[in-house]
């Protein structure tokens, strides 16, 4: 799945589910129209009547339905709205539990596909900064906040990936364990999420 739209502009969409079934064999048309009627896709209309959305929408349901081992989704939430998204988001995990491929897919909304990928690699100029699991990435990142003076006094023998000062307020960013035992008085600590510690990674 493109950004780009490779297919005939004045095609309806179910010739086009018809024509994808001649050059994917696998490719499942009653799941497709199944997923049409999901998204409320009328397989009537043509590829240049769709909005931006739903144009979306019908290659991300042909990327679903060819059963292929190898899946690759290059902003498929472009022009989603919450509710379409998530939809998305749950459909792929359910296809990949029933049927097991490679999904690839390329997207700036971290924190949305965070819960759906296993394994997590960060690149920053070419180098490997992070190379794990989902789990234990997320295992030994937190962030601790307070006033200025505190949390510079906390992070003395800590490994910092990054700081946001607003004012007398400080948030530090941390990679390692949480620390065990009381916090000093006027501290927080908070677990990072996935985008924040994407973001930290790879700043300047």
């Amino acid at each position: 799945m493109s950004e780009n739209n490779f297919y005939p502009a004045s095609m309806k969409i179910k010739e086009i589910f018809r024509w994808t079934k001649e050059f994917y064999p696998d490719f499942d048309t009653e799941y497709a129209n199944k997923l049409a009627d999901m998204f409320e896709l009328n397989t009537n209309k043509t590829v240049k009547s769709l909005s931006t959305g739903y144009n979306s929408i019908f290659k991300i349901i042909i990327a679903l339905s060819v059963n292929t081992p190898y899946v690759l989704l290059d902003e498929p939430e472009l022009g989603l709205d919450a509710n379409h998204r998530d939809m998305f988001y749950r459909l792929v995990l359910e296809k990949y539990s029933e049927t097991p491929s490679t999904y690839v897919l390329s997207t700036h909304l971290i924190e949305e596909v965070s819960n759906v990928i296993e394994h997590i690699i960060i690149i920053k100029k070419g180098k490997v900064l992070k190379d794990e699991s989902r789990e234990e990435l997320m295992s030994y990142g937190y962030a601790v906040s307070g006033k200025a003076s505190l949390v510079d006094e906390f992070i003395t023998d800590k490994n910092v990936i990054g700081i946001d000062t607003i004012g007398g307020f400080k948030s530090v960013y941390i990679m390692g364990q949480i620390p065990k035992g009381k916090l000093p008085e006027g501290l927080e600590i908070t677990k990072i999420d996935l985008q924040k510690l994407f973001i930290k990674l790879t700043e300047n």
